[in-house]
């Protein structure tokens, strides 16, 4: 197998080729032929998570270099343990990245992608950028048959983690305005997902890019901000009375301190992007208006193949995906860190 490989932190990936794996009980390998590029990727490119106030997070300790980033994954399955059930050499899945240990009570409660010992694709175990990977099970392949190849690799990631946060709030209806937070492959997806579930939402949007901004407006997003504007906080609660639910995909100190004081009350603020920072705000907010705020993380496996099912049905739009072929991995990471990507960098393997 061919794959992308980092060699050290925030340098050059480096092609490799070593031997094509050889399932073993109910492993399952899968040939590539698309994989997303996802900002967690560049978090894990780069070694580390920004804290706030100068302080980061080291994720390098127990990640074996060399090591193969990438886990929106879709390819066609070419070999296949003699334990592996319910799958055939041929078939094409999207493949779940986000595998638990299976043993444990976070795992048993369907929440693998929380899973303390977690098996993640391209984040504790190679991943896709490759032209092969190796999955420990049938059950994280799931068919994708009606959503085009291009698109079908992002919905594990960028698409679940935009249809899980939604999920995450009570019914949203005419009256009841949902802010999202940044127009990048993940907040464009929030935006069709919110479409499909809350159609009669009006979707604010809050993007300081304006190519960006401009994508979301395209995408139906019924008003734009610029989080920039002193005057954007006062314009929220001026025209809509606070919104109902607020969806950081950003993940900054500025962004999640929007979103939370963009909440009327009772309303509910998810924070989804990984940016960084730190946050300071006081106490009797959360009590006197009756706020909740709550992390998200990517999503479960019957999430995804709930996602699937919209999406076959029509009922999510595509996003904007470049294709860029694999030997370009580096130079897509490094776009994406400069903000240059609108929608979703596919390598096609």
């Amino acid at each position: 197998m061919k794959s992308q490989k980092m060699v050290d932190y925030a340098a050059p990936l480096c092609e490799l080729v070593v031997a094509d794996p050889v399932p073993e009980g109910t492993e399952v390998v899968v040939r590539i032929s698309r994989c997303g590029v996802c900002h967690s990727d560049l978090h894990i490119y780069e070694g580390y998570f920004e804290m706030g106030g100068g302080n980061r997070l080291d994720i390098r300790a127990g990640r074996k270099l060399p090591f193969t980033l990438g886990h929106e994954i879709v390819g066609q399955v070419v070999a296949v343990g003699a334990g592996a059930e319910g799958v055939a050499v041929g078939d094409r899945r999207v493949v779940y990245p986000w595998i638990g240990c299976g043993s444990c009570s976070v795992c048993a409660r369907g929440l693998e992608h929380l899973c303390p010992k977690g098996r993640h694709l391209g984040v504790n175990v190679d991943g896709g950028y490759a032209d092969t990977v190796l999955v420990p099970h049938p059950r994280y392949l799931l068919d994708y048959a009606g959503i085009a190849e291009d698109r079908a690799g992002p919905l594990a990631c960028s698409g679940l983690t935009a249809y899980s946060a939604l999920k995450k709030i009570p019914a949203a209806g005419a009256g009841d305005p949902i802010l999202i937070i940044g127009a990048g492959g993940v907040g464009l997806m929030a935006i069709q997902v919110a479409k499909a579930l809350y159609p009669a939402a009006p979707l604010l949007v809050a993007e300081i890019d304006p190519v960006k901004a401009e994508a979301a407006r395209a995408a139906g997003a019924s008003d734009i901000l610029d989080p920039r504007d002193k005057d954007a906080l006062a314009a929220i609660q001026k025209t809509y009375g606070g919104v109902h639910a607020a969806f950081d995909f950003v993940g900054a100190d500025a962004t999640v301190t929007l979103a939370i004081r963009g909440l009327r009350r009772g309303g509910t603020a998810v924070i989804v992007g990984l940016f960084g920072g730190a946050l300071t705000m006081p106490i009797p907010l959360f009590p006197w208006n009756g706020i909740t705020v709550l992390g998200s993380y990517v999503g479960s496996l019957p999430e995804l193949a709930e996602l699937l099912d919209l999406v076959k049905a029509g009922q999510v739009a595509p996003i904007p995906v470049t294709l860029r072929p694999m030997s370009e991995a580096t130079e897509a990471l490094h776009d994406l860190k400069a903000g240059k990507v609108v929608g979703r960098t596919v390598l096609v393997a």
